[in-house]
């Protein structure tokens, strides 16, 4: 789940993501301040937007909005009232994490880009990368499907020259982190950060 509110660019109006998947044709369905936003084949509810939102959440962010177990149960509740037959089941797992690059190889239809294999604690990502100073050995961010970058990208699952990629090895400036180097090439960060564990951007 992806949450971001913003009064100036959207106006009261809490934009819920439940997938990453985009859904070719869409439907809506409005039921009071809630608009459930559907797969038109499959009926899938792929998000939802509530309306007047600040009547029902206090909500301080602007941007990319933290979700915490407090806004899912309201957002559960607020769903309830609104009589949507809709169960919230939320991943509260970090989605930046600190991976290890176990392995690197060449990627078989594009000169510039390498298949790493990514240990994230209890699992493995295939992911594929076009930084220039990626190897293996290295401890690195890892951003997981579902993250959201400072830039506002969400990372959906991904297949680069016929090769699927599981999330993105960040570099300081994906990070948004102050100072970050102008060349190309991911933020390496230092052994004795815990394999698996949160990066806090």
């Amino acid at each position: 789940m992806n949450i971001f509110y913003n009064t100036t660019g959207v106006g009261d109006v809490l934009l819920v993501q439940l997938t990453t998947t985009k859904f070719e044709e869409l439907q809506t369905e409005s039921k009071g301040d809630i608009t459930l936003i559907k797969d038109a084949k499959t009926a899938e509810i792929g998000a939802f937007n509530v309306f007047n939102a600040s009547k029902y959440l206090e909500i301080k962010e602007s941007g990319s909005v933290e979700v915490t177990k407090e806004i899912v149960e309201s957002l559960q509740q607020l769903l309830n009232e609104n009589d949507v037959e809709l169960k919230l089941e939320v991943d509260f797992t970090p989605k930046f994490v600190i991976g290890y690059v176990s392995s690197k190889e060449k990627h078989p239809n594009a000169d510039k880009l390498n298949v790493c294999q990514v240990e994230v604690g209890n699992e493995t990502l295939q992911i594929v990368c076009g930084a220039p100073n990626v190897e293996a050995g290295q401890k690195v961010v890892v951003a997981k499907i579902g993250a959201v970058m400072p830039s506002g990208l969400v990372i959906r699952p991904a297949e680069l020259r016929g090769v699927a990629s599981s999330g993105m090895i960040c570099s300081a400036k994906e990070l948004a982190i102050p100072n970050a180097p102008e060349e190309k090439g991911i933020l390496v960060v230092e052994d004795h950060n815990e394999i698996g564990s949160a990066f806090q951007l």
